[in-house]
């Protein structure tokens, strides 16, 4: 029992000794507790389309992300003639877009402040959205955040992993939160992202 107790005491005063900046980066401030709080797990379950690393002979250097709408995948090329193939939901119809821009910025837990043409149509159908939702587990960016160049656009996480595969956004690209970790992961701000239709 001593040594229960003992290693108890040690877990705790070492979560306590975390400076405030570790917490920050691995988790996300709850507004309601005005804390920030690390998850034990990165809601939203897995996507039901399995990231795959692959063969890739595209036009597209290594670093380039690569949006195929159609065929609702993701490619982040890779060295050596491979890329890394995501599951994602795209756009809905009249909601799809194309072009060529760079990773403007990259956030963790990133809070959502929903455009005012998309709280306007969505007032029409009876359904009011926030101004702003802080980031955290509920958050419908989920867990990470591509910034698209200027744009309103992002890559993203989401609470709602069976819409991957997809038609379902307002032009977002949105993957599993596993599945944007993953990548955020293993991009830099300023990488390319072609949006192919």
């Amino acid at each position: 029992m001593k040594t229960f107790l003992f290693a108890m005491f040690t877990v705790l005063v070492g979560a306590l000794m975390l400076p405030a900046t570790a917490s920050a980066r691995a988790g996300y401030f709850d507004h309601s507790t005005n804390t920030w709080v690390v998850p034990k797990y990165h809601p939203g379950g897995k996507s039901p389309i399995k990231r795959r690393k692959v063969n890739y002979d595209g036009p597209y250097a290594v670093g380039t992300i690569v949006v195929d709408t159609s065929e609702r995948r993701l490619y982040h090329v890779l060295p050596g003639g491979k890329a890394m193939r995501y599951g994602v939901g795209v756009g809905k119809e009249g909601f799809q877009w194309a072009g060529t821009h760079r990773i403007s910025r990259k956030a963790e837990w990133p809070g959502w402040t929903p455009p005012a043409q998309m709280r306007a149509r969505e007032r029409a159908k009876g359904r009011i959205l926030p101004a702003h939702m802080p980031g955290g587990p509920n958050n419908p960016l989920g867990a990470r955040a591509l910034y698209i160049g200027s744009t309103l656009y992002r890559i993203h996480g989401t609470t709602e992993p069976w819409t991957i595969g997809s038609e379902v956004s307002s032009g977002c690209i949105r993957l599993a939160n596993e599945d944007i970790i993953h990548l955020y992961n293993s991009v830099a701000v300023g990488s390319k992202v072609v949006v192919k239709r």
